[in-house]
């Protein structure tokens, strides 16, 4: 029994070693920074409340190593959000400059006007610049 039990470990050992994958198999992100939002398109200014509206924002990334990573999307008040994008770079090869979209769903729990403001980018005094959006909800 002590045999059978040695020899199972010794395969057991076996296979997890052999298992293991150090390989590098593709490029590996290098960074996440925060990302301009160049323009927004809000399909709807008026919605109902529980209702899902799709918010798109635009953004230029540079092909083949760089793509949307994700949001901040704070609740500065009741009725304020800031949103802010980022990007991943990666170690690959950059190509040309490409617009892409990504996707915010806004669904309202209550009613009143939500402003929303997409981060543009800073001014040469280093102040943040945003795009202001209103959706007002009834």
């Amino acid at each position: 029994m002590e045999k059978l039990y040695r020899f199972a470990v010794l395969i057991f050992s076996v296979f997890m070693l052999s298992s293991c994958n150090d390989r590098f198999e593709g490029d590996e992100i290098t960074n996440i920074e925060q990302l301009k939002i160049d323009s927004v398109t809000i399909p709807q200014d008026t919605m109902d409340v529980y209702s899902t509206q799709t918010i798109k924002t635009y953004s230029n990334y540079s092909a083949n190593c760089e793509g949307f990573y994700g949001y901040d999307y704070l609740h500065t008040n009741q009725f304020e959000r800031e949103v802010t994008s980022y990007k991943f770079k990666t170690s690959a090869t950059c190509g040309e400059v490409l617009t892409k979209a990504s996707q915010i769903n806004f669904r309202p729990q209550q009613t009143g006007t939500f402003t929303f403001k997409f981060w543009n980018g800073t001014n040469a005094s280093g102040e943040n610049i945003w795009i202001e959006k209103s959706v007002v909800v009834e």
